[in-house]
């Protein structure tokens, strides 16, 4: 490979690993992937451990990044913990033993140079080409490599402010600790003080259609809620159910820490996998039991269907609008929108689609890594043209945002 090659070879696998280690919740900025670019072209980005301490060194900010780097790394090179097996050793200490692996496309340090290169450049190639694959059309070796990938994403709910205060450089007054410090130097307060309102994600609801037309979509989707319940604050959890005939909860089940351990319990948990669909009135179950009492109020609640209704389509449009009227947001992922020519024209979706927020694709990683910015804030999806004329269009009289963000902070110091 000329070196010209290797160069472009080197950029592609920094931008697409840089965009993994970004949807696993590390800060990546674009003078950081200019930084993790231009170490590459200082070490040898055929070599798996240059490649790995130079997104280490450029890549992270802080500690708390390291272990989300290293399931990135680890997820998007299909290889061995790079935690573990790529540390340099001590100075007298013998070199690790490094085991083969018989997977495609995982080689181990010990390989030579050639076959390095191909293994970084092919295993970076596919993860990027997988990443906007459909799901439904995925083989069992293609949907391991998406599982792997799906493990290194987070889902933050969107951050907002409470009524809680804590230090900080700059900002507001804190009068209280200004006052006590100036009462240890005789009354002269020699240094203001300040703090800051302190901000915590929003509740995060999950509600997975686990129906017969959705039957291609759920494990990915189902695997997606567990890394969203599995890597939140016990403070403000994320919650998770099903939808089908019935209504489910699966957040105990999705606890596990292993991957197949909790898709095994979560599908001797539902009862109605692979049934019918029936979202007005699982929703309205949902909204009668956990949502009205306050679930839902000030959460983001995201429902992950294709809106194939066999019931009745007034009463999904009813509790949708019920719904809109408690969540802070309601976001629709729908993996049949990104089909050629689709309309929500007919059926539940034409009824729910006026009341939600956000609607989304939700057919391959890169949706559900979209779906992911969304839901924590960072990104806004274009306005559907199908929603419903606002309350102010209607010359109904609006509530200030002020007095929600207030009525919602008093409820989170009660």
């Amino acid at each position: 490979m000329s070196s010209r090659e290797r160069g472009a070879d080197a950029v592609d696998v920094a931008t697409a690993f840089a965009r993994t280690v970004r949807a696993a919740g590390v800060p990546v900025t674009v003078g950081r992937v200019e930084a993790f670019v231009e170490a590459l072209g200082v070490l040898d980005p055929t070599r798996r451990q240059d490649v790995y301490w130079a997104g280490h060194a450029t890549l992270c900010g802080d500690h708390e990044d390291f272990g989300r780097y290293d399931r990135a790394f680890e997820a998007f090179f299909s290889g061995e913990a790079p935690h573990e097996r790529l540390r340099p050793a001590a100075p007298d200490a013998p070199p690790p033993t490094l085991r083969s692996v018989t997977a495609p496309l995982r080689t181990g340090l010990e390989e030579p140079e050639d076959a390095e290169d191909l293994h970084l450049t092919a295993s970076a190639s596919d993860a990027e080409l997988l990443r906007h694959r459909d799901l439904a059309t995925l083989t069992p070796g293609d949907r391991e490599l998406v599982n792997r990938l799906l493990a290194a994403l987070r889902l933050p709910g969107e951050p907002r402010r409470t009524r809680r205060h804590e230090r900080w450089h700059r900002g507001g007054l804190d009068r209280h600790r200004t006052v006590r410090e100036a009462l240890h130097g005789l009354g002269d307060p020699r240094r203001l003080r300040h703090r800051r309102a302190r901000r915590r994600p929003r509740t995060v609801v999950l509600l997975v259609d686990v129906s017969g037309s959705m039957s291609t979509y759920a494990d990915a989707l189902l695997r997606f809620a567990h890394v969203a319940v599995g890597r939140t604050a016990r403070d403000r959890p994320t919650e998770a159910f099903t939808i089908g005939t019935r209504l489910t909860r699966i957040t105990r089940e999705l606890r596990h820490r292993d991957p197949d351990t909790a898709m095994a319990a979560v599908a001797g948990a539902i009862p109605d996998w692979s049934g019918g669909t029936r979202l007005g009135e699982g929703l309205k179950e949902w909204l009668d039991v956990w949502g009205q009492r306050g679930l839902a109020r000030g959460a983001v609640v995201v429902i992950l269907s294709d809106g194939w209704e066999r019931g009745d389509t007034a009463q999904l449009g009813e509790q949708v609008a019920r719904l809109h009227r408690l969540a802070h947001r309601v976001v629709w992922s729908n993996p049949r929108k990104a089909a050629r020519g689709y309309q929500p024209l007919v059926g539940g979706m034409a009824a729910a689609l006026p009341h939600v927020d956000d609607f989304l694709s939700g057919h391959s990683l890169a949706a559900l890594e979209h779906l992911a910015r969304v839901v924590a804030g960072a990104t806004r999806s274009d306005p559907s043209p199908h929603r419903a004329p606002t309350d102010r269009a209607r010359g109904v009289r609006m509530v200030p945002v002020r007095a929600v963000d207030r009525a919602e902070e008093e409820a989170d110091h009660a």
